[in-house]
């Protein structure tokens, strides 16, 4: 308890100096909330778009269809599956879905894309399409074979609104077929490798060229809460066997594994910040240690034990940290939560860039609420490293050189 008194009040004899130590260490602490907040909220963003936008939360196929993706691989009694689906509580939507891989051409050159047959209106609400259409009207129920493309092909391909294009493809006879379309309008979405490998038409009619009459190639499912993914998949899987039902983790591996890289490489970045964060405190604890010679030497001449004299420095370090900690939090959770509601804007990185890997511009970052523990303790134990070098250099003072000082 008396090291504790004595070391509360030698931090304050210096004020200017226990300032600095507190505002680095708050600063620190700052820096370190807002690289975990900005990534939370750019993988929160990621996740939905790719729940909300382009995958769903589960999704059905023939075990065999992900192959090689052969049209003939149809999810069998379709329709009675999408009833059971929606006669469970936890889901929300359902689209069905026929799927090509194909070829794409124009007179300027050709490119591979895949087709995905959809239902207009089911699509819209399902993945948010009719909110991407950024030129044309989409598809008019008064006209025939008409097709969405994504911005970056269509710049790729040099098409816009009216054009004419080829899609080319095999039915499930093997036999190479192709129809004439026109394009309806033009997509973009967040993922820029998603619309330049992506074309959407009728179900309709890919169906009629496929020959598969009202056959599906997949079911996408969206639920109410992300949380109840895993029971749901597990019920699925027992009333759909032997088809394949994975979820938007399985799916799409690359987002799950892209989360769990960003979180390491959070910690790496907070680490860092806190080395030179580190530096700070062993060079201002080093001088404090430096103008006190001549009192931690009486103090040793007066009898007081070396562990006593390292424990004072390292409490006045752990007492700094802990003083300067609360407003770095505090800092730290009012500019998460002032910008987790209008929005941090970052497209001056690239938009081309973010888009690439799936990134919207727009980043909503979170407070780490979760996290804070484990901060903290980062912080702590790097104030208590720095702190061991000043506690060295004073248990190293003879005291007779120290009093002569």
């Amino acid at each position: 308890m008396i090291i504790w008194l004595m070391a509360w009040r030698n931090i304050w004899r210096n004020k200017m100096r226990s300032l600095v130590i507190m505002f680095s260490i708050a600063l620190g602490l700052f820096a370190g909330i807002a690289v975990l907040a900005l990534y939370k909220g750019m993988m929160k963003s990621r996740i939905r778009t790719v729940i909300d936008e382009e995958i769903g939360h589960l999704q059905i196929h023939q075990p065999q269809f992900k192959d090689d993706y052969e049209p003939v691989f149809l999810i069998p009694d379709a329709e009675k599956i999408v009833r059971q689906l929606q006669a469970l509580p936890q889901v929300k939507q359902v689209a069905l879905r026929s799927l090509a891989q194909g070829m794409l051409s124009t007179p300027t050159g050709s490119t591979g894309v895949q087709i995905n047959g959809i239902v207009p209106e089911e699509e819209y609400d399902f993945s948010s399409l009719r909110q991407k259409i950024a030129e044309g009207e989409g598809f008019n129920p008064e006209k025939r074979n008409q097709v969405l493309i994504g911005r970056k092909l269509a710049d790729k391909m040099k098409l816009k609104t009216g054009s004419k294009l080829v899609l080319t493809f095999t039915d499930t006879a093997n036999n190479i077929v192709a129809g004439a379309f026109r394009v309806a309008a033009v997509f973009q979405s967040t993922n820029t490798a998603l619309d330049e490998r992506n074309v959407y038409v009728r179900q309709s009619e890919l169906n009629a060229l496929l020959g598969i009459g009202e056959g599906v190639h997949e079911i996408a499912v969206l639920l109410h809460r992300d949380e109840d993914v895993a029971p749901v998949l597990t019920q699925i899987r027992q009333q759909t066997a032997p088809l394949r039902c994975e979820s938007w983790q399985e799916i799409s591996p690359e987002t799950n594994l892209m989360v769990k890289t960003v979180d390491d490489y959070s910690y790496i970045i907070m680490i860092i910040i806190m080395v030179a964060l580190a530096f700070g405190i062993v060079n201002t604890m080093l001088m404090a240690i430096m103008e006190r010679t001549r009192e931690i030497g009486m103090m040793a001449a007066l009898g007081t034990g070396r562990l006593r004299i390292f424990l004072l420095v390292l409490t006045e370090t752990v007492l700094l940290t802990l003083a300067g900690a609360p407003v770095g939090i505090a800092i730290g959770w009012a500019v998460s939560t002032y910008y987790s509601y209008k929005g941090l804007n970052l497209a001056g990185m690239g938009e081309d860039m973010m888009g690439s890997f799936g990134f919207r511009t727009m980043v909503y970052p979170e407070f780490p609420g979760e996290r804070i523990v484990s901060v903290l303790i980062i912080v702590v134990a790097t104030a208590l490293i720095a702190s061991i070098l000043p506690a060295v250099k004073a248990l190293r003072m003879k005291p007779i050189d120290a009093l002569r000082n």
